[in-house]
C-alpha cells in the first residue's frame, strides 16, 4: 500500500503504553488465561446510518484516538483509460477544499497536534487521522470535508502530476515493488487487478479535474464507506457526527458492488532480464482465496510454515523453517519471504526471493520442493509452531489505536463485520496437518504458477519445466 504522511510528529509512546496496560492483568494474575484476555477487549460497536454508511468503533478509554474513512474503491475499480485516478485522488485530498485552503488545512491539523494520512491499495482508499480524543468532532468534520468538498484546482493538479511522475521513478528503484507489480500484471493479465496502483505515465499526464470528479461521484457512496475509530472514542458521539457530516452522501444502489469485475488468474510469467544487475529478484505464486473464504486460514498457516529468511538474521541457520535451514546451509539465496495476498474474491499465495544468478535453479527447486512437501507430508509439530507464530504476529500487529482502527475498517469492507479475536484464535486452532495438506492440494499442488523475474535471470528455467515441479512422483 502506498502511504503518505502530511504531518509528522511524536506521540506513539503514550498510545502504546496505554495498550500495554490491557495485558497487565495477565502479567500480575497468573490465574487469568490467554483465552480470557482475548475476551477481555472492548466490543466493536457497528451502526448503519440512514444512507447506508457504516460507523464502527472500539473504545479503549485512551486520551488519543485514530479515526478514518475506509472506502471500497481502489485501482481495481478503474478502467484502462482512468487507471491511476484513485491514487491521484489521494494526492489531491490535502490540497484544499471549498471551506479550507491547503495552508489552512495544514495549519489546522498541525495546531491540533494531529497526524493526517492517506493511502491507496488495489481495492481500498483510506483517509485517517490520529488526534486527541477531545478533538474527534473537529477531525471527523475535516475528513468529511476532504472526502466530499475537495476543490481539485488546476494548479494543484499540475503540481501533483509531476509529484506522482517522480514517485513512479522512485518506485522503479524498489525492486520488490517492481516484481510484485509484474506478478500482478501476468497473474491477472487482462483484468483490473493486473494494473498498477499508480497507473501508467500516459494516464497520469492526461488526468483532468473532470476525471477526478467523475470517480468521486461514482465510487464515494455511503454504502461503500466505513467510518472507523479506535482509542478514546464514544460510539454514540461518532454516530451523531457521521449523520451530521456524512448524511448528505448518496446512498448508492443496492447492487453497488456489481462493478467489482471477476479477475481471472492465468498461469504465466514475465521476465525482465538485466545482466548488469547484481542479484535476481523473483516471485512465484499460485491463485489462492479471497478474504472470506474458509481456506484462507489454512493457507496462512501454510505460508507461515514456508516462513522467511535473510542472511542478516542473527540466528543464521538456526531457524525453525525447513526452507530457511536449507537456504543457509546451501547458500541458496540472500533472502526469501512467503506471502499470502488476499483480495475480495481471489488472492496470490507464493514466495519472493533474492538470489545470485548462479543459484536461481537451486533456490527455485528448493521452494517448489518445500511446497510439495507441505502438501503431501506436513507434520503436526510444524503446524503447531506455525499457528503459534501466526497468532503472535496477528496480535502484535494490533499494538496501538491506528492498527486496530485499520483492522476495523478493512474487515468491515472485506467481511461485512469485525471478526472477534477469540473467534479468529479458534479458527486458527481448528487447523491441523490434514487441513493444511488439503488446502495445499486444492490451491497449490499441481497448479499452474505465475512468475515474475527481474535481473540476471538467464538460469531461470523455461516455464513448462518450472510448472512440472509443481507436483512430485511417488512410487
Amino acid at each position: 500500500m502506498l502511504l503518505r504522511s502530511l504531518v509528522h510528529g511524536a506521540g506513539r509512546f503514550a498510545v502504546r503504553s496505554s495498550f500495554r496496560n490491557l495485558t497487565s492483568t495477565l502479567q500480575t494474575n497468573p490465574s487469568v488465561t490467554y483465552q480470557q484476555t482475548l475476551l477481555n477487549v472492548p466490543e466493536t460497536r457497528v451502526t448503519s446510518t440512514k444512507n447506508g454508511l457504516r460507523v464502527a468503533s472500539e473504545d479503549y478509554g485512551l486520551p488519543t484516538c485514530t479515526v478514518g474513512i475506509w472506502i471500497d474503491a481502489g485501482s481495481r475499480f478503474e478502467t484502462a483509460e482512468n487507471n491511476g485516478t484513485a491514487h491521484f485522488l489521494e494526492h489531491m485530498a490535502f490540497k484544499g477544499t471549498n471551506k479550507r485552503t491547503q495552508r489552512e488545512l495544514e495549519l489546522e491539523v498541525e495546531n491540533l497536534g494531529a497526524h493526517l494520512n492517506a493511502y491507496t491499495s488495489r481495492e481500498q482508499t483510506v483517509y485517517y487521522a490520529k488526534c486527541f480524543s477531545k478533538d474527534l468532532p473537529q477531525i471527523v468534520e475535516l475528513l468529511s470535508d476532504i472526502a466530499q468538498n475537495s476543490q481539485f484546482g488546476e494548479e494543484e493538479i499540475e503540481r501533483e502530476r509531476h509529484t506522482i511522475l517522480r514517485e513512479m521513478q522512485e518506485i522503479e528503484n524498489n525492486l520488490q515493488e517492481v516484481v510484485f507489480d509484474h506478478l500482478h500484471a501476468t497473474a491477472y493479465q487482462g483484468t483490473p487487478l493486473g494494473r498498477t496502483i499508480l497507473g501508467p505515465s500516459e494516464n497520469i499526464k492526461s488526468i483532468k479535474k473532470a476525471d477526478l470528479l467523475k470517480y468521486v461521484g461514482t465510487h464515494y457512496r455511503a454504502s461503500r464507506i466505513v467510518l472507523a475509530a479506535a482509542g478514546g472514542v464514544n460510539h454514540d458521539q461518532l454516530v451523531h457526527l457521521s449523520e451530521e457530516h456524512f448524511g448528505k452522501l448518496k446512498a448508492g444502489a443496492q447492487g453497488d458492488f456489481n462493478d467489482l469485475m471477476p479477475c481471472r488468474f492465468t498461469g504465466s510469467e514475465i521476465r525482465v532480464r538485466d545482466d548488469d544487475m547484481p542479484l535476481a529478484h523473483i516471485a512465484i505464486a499460485v491463485e489462492s482465496t479471497g478474504w472470506a473464504d474458509a481456506d484462507t486460514i489454512p493457507l496462512m498457516v501454510a505460508s507461515t510454515i514456508v516462513g522467511n529468511w535473510d542472511r542478516s538474521m542473527a540466528g543464521g541457520g538456526h531457524v525453525a523453517t525447513r526452507l530457511g535451514q536449507q537456504a543457509n546451509k546451501y547458500n541458496l539465496c540472500h533472502s526469501y519471504q512467503a506471502f499470502n495476498t488476499c483480495y475480495t474474491d481471489t488472492g496470490l499465495w507464493g514466495t519472493y526471493l533474492v538470489t545470485d544468478r548462479m543459484k536461481i535453479d537451486d533456490a527455485m527447486c528448493a521452494i517448489q520442493d518445500e511446497w510439495c512437501r507441505i502438501a503431501t507430508a506436513c507434520t503436526d509439530i510444524e503446524v503447531t509452531r506455525a499457528k503459534n507464530l501466526l497468532k503472535t504476529n496477528m496480535l502484535l500487529m494490533l499494538d496501538g489505536s491506528t492498527p486496530i482502527c485499520e483492522d476495523i475498517g478493512r474487515q468491515l469492507l472485506s467481511y461485512g463485520r469485525r471478526i472477534p479475536l477469540h473467534e479468529l484464535d479458534a479458527r486458527i486452532d481448528a487447523v491441523d496437518a490434514k487441513t493444511v495438506m488439503a488446502a495445499m492440494k486444492q490451491y497449490v499442488y499441481n497448479h499452474c504458477p505465475a512468475i515474475a523475474a527481474v535481473g540476471p535471470i538467464e538460469q531461470l528455467r523455461e516455464y513448462n519445466r518450472t510448472r512440472s515441479r509443481m507436483y512430485t512422483i511417488t512410487h
